[in-house]
Order: C-alpha cells, then structure tokens, then sequence
C-alpha cells in the first residue's frame, strides 16, 4: 500500500476548494456576528465522558476514542461540537441571562454519513442559551436560513418535526419507551416494515400512532391531520400548537411538516428542524431545541440551535470563490514594495510573479496589474 494513502472517506482540500470553504465560513461567521453571536473554540478532544455527557447512542458510535498517554483515561474526538458549546455555556460561562455562541471547526465521525461523504467535517453552527421560548427557535432558523441564502442556495426547503411528540408517547406507554433508540433509528430512516414489527405488541393507541408518524408528512394541514391521528395528550397538543406558531412566523423558505423526521442526536427535546435544496438527497442543515444537556451538565439550561457541514455546502454553493487579484512584477525596487504592502495593507490580493514564472497562476483572475509610469507605480485594468 502507498504510504501516501489516506484513509476511506478522508481527503484533503486542495486550494481551490479552500478558498471557497474560507470564503462561505468568513461570509457566515460575519452573519452570526451581526446577530450577536461570540466565537468560541472547543477542543478538539476532551474525556469520553465529557464529551458524551447529555448526548444519545448515535453520537457514541460516532465518535473515536483513543487512549490518553498521560493519564490513561479514554478520550473521543468530537463528532459534533454542539455539546461541547452547551458544556462551555453551563460551567465556564455560567451566565443567567441569554446567551448566543457560535463555532466552526472540523469534526470526526467513525463511518460517513452517506455514500460519499466525509469522515471530516468541517462543523459551523450557532446556539442560544437561556430562553425557553419559541422565540428563540424563530431567530436561530432566520439565522440558519440566513447562512444558506449567502451561500448562495436558492429555494429551501425546511422541514419542521418535534421531540415532544415522541416524548409525549413514550411517557404515557413505558413499554414503548423501552423500545426507545430501536424506534427512533426506525422513524429516521421511515422503515415502515421495521416499524410495525417494533409496535406488534404495543397498546393499540400507541401501536396506531408511532405507525402513523412517517405518513405525517406534508403542508401546514398535517398539523390539523396529526390531531385528529394522534392521542389526545397535553404534551402532543403542546408540540403541535408550537409547530404552528412557527408555519405562521418563518419566512425565506418552503415550509413543510415532517413529523417522523427524527435524524440525529438524540439529545433533542423540543422543535426540531431539517433544511434540503433541490439536488441533494440529505439535509444541508440541521438543528434543534436541546434544553435537557445543560441540565446534563449539572445546570438547567434552555438551549436551541443548528449547524451544517461546510465542506458540504461549499460542493453545492453557487458562491464563485476565484478570487480577483493584482498582478505584480517582480524587482528589487523599494518604491514597487512599498506600493505593494499599501495595496495589501488596504485589503487587495497582490501576487508578484517571480521571475519565469509569469503564466503559472491560473487559480487567480488577475483583472488588474501594477505598471510604473513616470516612476510612480499604479494599478491598471488588465486587458
């Protein structure tokens, strides 16, 4: 075998998917900021039992772990950065009123997620803590929906679930709790066969509407569909009239219902919600209310928000990322390096071509060029 190989569903990003990366994760982190949200930079690795804690199965096989040479214990590569952030919100912020972060980084997953995806994901995302209204929910989709509209993805589509219409079944029925992470892989993935072999000896009226769930899929009208399919308990009833304060509010997107679209960790307890494009088979975004983490980590915490693989927006993204640049000769002339650092220093790209090498910079769209005329350097379009 090469030693140069690299592992299955590993790959490096070569410069001109770079730029574009670079390009999508500047223009969404510039977004979160002018909504108020601070940077903040988890480690890559932490203690299994940190990095775990307040999470669900899924994410567990997700994750590598590995053996720490200094003190024995074992530790995982994060798979996702979301608990992680809650982790930095509950102990080492410790704040009481709102608080809204933001990340971006590169996580590792055990196996890809499809066919060809990556085991590297570079993890961009946003998450607000302290409120435990809907408001909340409503801001970090705008948000979510903001981010995808710079990237340049035209007709979104999102579709909105909610954790509480299982939590609700599952509290009234133990037996179907017991079946807990089997029904979930099964409504995930809508294996209706699977499905009605986990709920054969169920109650009938749960039996009923866990097999009801995967055909709840459609307009604002499966709301008003649900309730009449689905047991009449305060906690479905409450997951429904929160779906429908939030199909009146959202903008910027074609809304649908999905109610058995329960797709990653199972750490979500309130709305839950699922961005798709035209083209591509599996969610760009993905977000959700969590607030049962924080109290995971030994502080009650409301908490919701989304994150996105940007490599995989980047693949997709429209968003042109060749970028301009200025064309520089190559001289020891302290007037030309002068001009050069003020025209880097106002934000141009700059490239001198070093001497017989002139035409080999295609990745730049050079459009313009410094000439001297009459001792004084300026730059000109390129024809």
């Amino acid at each position: 075998m090469s030693t140069w190989l690299l592992p299955e569903n590993i790959a490096d990003v070569l410069p001109s998917e770079a730029r574009k990366i670079e390009e999508l994760r500047r223009r969404l982190l510039d977004r979160f900021r002018a909504y108020g949200y601070e940077m903040v930079m988890p480690p890559l690795l932490e203690y299994l039992e940190s990095l775990l804690t307040g999470s669900g199965r899924d994410l567990n096989l997700r994750t590598f772990k590995l053996v720490d040479q200094i003190s024995g214990r074992t530790l995982g590569l994060r798979a996702d950065m979301t608990p992680q952030v809650a982790r930095i919100d509950a102990h080492l912020l410790n704040r009481q009123g709102v608080t809204r972060l933001c990340y971006a980084g590169n996580v590792l997953h055990t196996r890809p997620r499809g066919l060809h995806a990556t085991r590297e994901q570079i993890q961009i995302g946003a998450e607000i803590y302290g409120h435990a209204g809907l408001e909340a929910d409503l801001e970090i989709q705008q948000l979510m929906l903001d981010a995808l509209r710079l990237a340049g993805l035209a007709k979104v589509r999102l579709d909105l679930c909610h954790a509480g219409v299982l939590a609700a079944l599952f509290e009234a029925d133990p037996a179907a709790a017991a079946l807990g992470d089997a029904l979930y892989e099964a409504l995930a993935g809508k294996d209706v066969p699977r499905l009605a072999e986990l709920t054969a000896d169920l109650a009938p009226l749960t039996r009923d509407a866990l097999r009801a769930l995967p055909s709840l899929y459609g307009d604002a009208g499966v709301l008003e569909e649900a309730r009449t399919r689905l047991p009449a308990l305060p906690g479905i009833a409450r997951a429904l009239d929160d779906l429908a304060f939030l199909v009146g509010e959202i903008g910027g997107a074609e809304l649908m219902i999905d109610l058995a679209d329960l797709g990653g960790y199972a750490y979500h307890s309130g709305v839950m919600f699922s961005a798709y494009v035209d083209g591509v088979p599996n969610a760009v975004a993905r977000g959700g209310r969590y607030d049962k983490v924080g109290e995971a980590y030994g502080r009650a915490r409301a908490a919701t928000g989304f994150s996105l693989d940007l490599r995989e927006v980047a693949r997709i993204s429209p968003v042109e990322a060749r970028s301009s640049a200025i064309l520089a000769p190559w001289r020891h002339d302290e007037a030309l390096r002068t001009a050069v650092a003020a025209l880097r220093d106002a934000g141009e790209v700059v490239i001198q071509a070093l001497p017989g090498h002139e035409h080999d910079m295609d990745e730049f769209a050079f459009d313009r060029v410094l000439v001297e005329r009459n001792g004084a350097w300026l730059v000109e379009t390129r024809d």
